[in-house]
């Protein structure tokens, strides 16, 4: 059972994106990262345990040439092996700050060369494997970028190409050192999934095809990849093999946002319908076969869920971001 505690305010709304908040915890000092989208800015803020905000900073999408202030697609915390990055994608191209914001690490501008004249051009979807940083575009390519332990020297080391359509979201976890396992998931507009291998060269292990509808969000989970799509379902597969094991008709409308607790297996959906449910993932000892159990399920009363995102390793706690919404909701276990 999850109860509403106090609300963060925002100086702005949050826009109409997808997988629109973005969290970062830091329990040595206490505190929570957020951050949000919205338009030309990112929000960023720190709050502590009880919900008190601490500090705010706004980011900017790097301008280049044009005349109107390019749109910002997606903010995201990458968590590497030594250091911690803030990625943010538009429009024009992806800019990596160091954690706080403060400071402008990297800059990469998208070529828009092989676009045609009506074709928008962004970044979207962001994550971290390893040492790498890998960023979704609207061509499809899926751009991996070698981060040093320190410092600005970012180098773009591979593109990989398995997507005909714009990226949506990209997921990862830690591989542990196994052989042959799974540790990236990327997502498409067509709803196509890519299964990777990362490496020195990322390798392509398998392709899940879509069914018409977009996946605005996936997740990876030992072994098991969560799926989001835009007709409210939500479908768990074998990473290794892209069997279909389980289909939730889990909302009644496009699903914007899953997150996992990987504690306790936790899985988050959000949706456009103004409901987040919490589902719990595990495999039966007998069979191996994968397992859900709905734990709760949460009415955002008359908010258009854009963002949500557990900020707690066990999935005690969440947090949702709505379109037009001055405030992140917060919501923690009684």
């Amino acid at each position: 059972m999850f109860r509403r505690e106090r609300s963060i305010p925002l100086r702005g709304s949050a826009a109409a994106l997808c997988n629109n908040l973005s969290v970062l915890q830091l329990p040595a000092r206490n505190l929570t990262h957020f951050g949000v989208v919205h338009g030309p800015s990112a929000q960023l803020l720190s709050a502590a345990p009880e919900g008190v905000p601490l500090a705010q900073r706004q980011l900017h999408a790097k301008e280049g040439a044009g005349v109107t202030p390019p749109l910002i697609t997606q903010v995201h915390w990458c968590v590497l092996p030594f250091r911690v990055l803030l990625v943010l994608t538009s429009h024009r191209g992806i800019q990596m700050y160091e954690s706080d914001g403060s400071v402008m690490v990297y800059w990469h501008a998208l070529d828009s060369g092989d676009a045609s004249p009506v074709q928008a051009v962004f970044a979207r979807g962001i994550a971290a494997s390893g040492h790498f940083i890998c960023v979704g575009t609207w061509s499809g390519r899926v751009l991996v970028f070698d981060i040093p332990a320190k410092g600005p020297n970012i180098v773009l080391s591979e593109e990989l190409y398995g997507h005909k359509t714009p990226v949506t979201d990209i997921a990862t976890e830690p591989s542990q050192g196994q052989d042959c396992v799974v540790d990236m998931v990327t997502a498409d507009d067509s709803g196509l999934l890519c299964v990777w291998r990362s490496g020195p060269e990322f390798t392509l292990l398998t392709r899940i095809p879509g069914f018409g509808v977009p996946c605005p969000s996936v997740q990876l989970w030992q072994g098991i990849i969560a799926a989001g799509y835009g007709n409210g379902q939500v479908r768990l597969y074998e990473a290794t093999t892209g069997t279909l094991h389980i289909q939730i008709n889990a909302h009644a409308r496009a699903i914007c946002a899953l997150d996992l607790a990987p504690e306790m297996g936790k899985l988050l959906s959000a949706a456009e319908d103004t409901f987040v449910h919490i589902w719990k993932l595990s495999r039966s000892p007998e069979s191996g076969y994968i397992e859900v159990e709905h734990c709760h399920g949460e009415c955002v009363f008359d908010t258009q869920v854009c963002g949500a995102r557990f900020f707690d390793p066990s999935g005690n706690s969440f947090a949702v971001t709505g379109y037009d919404l001055t405030e992140i909701l917060r919501y923690s276990t009684v």
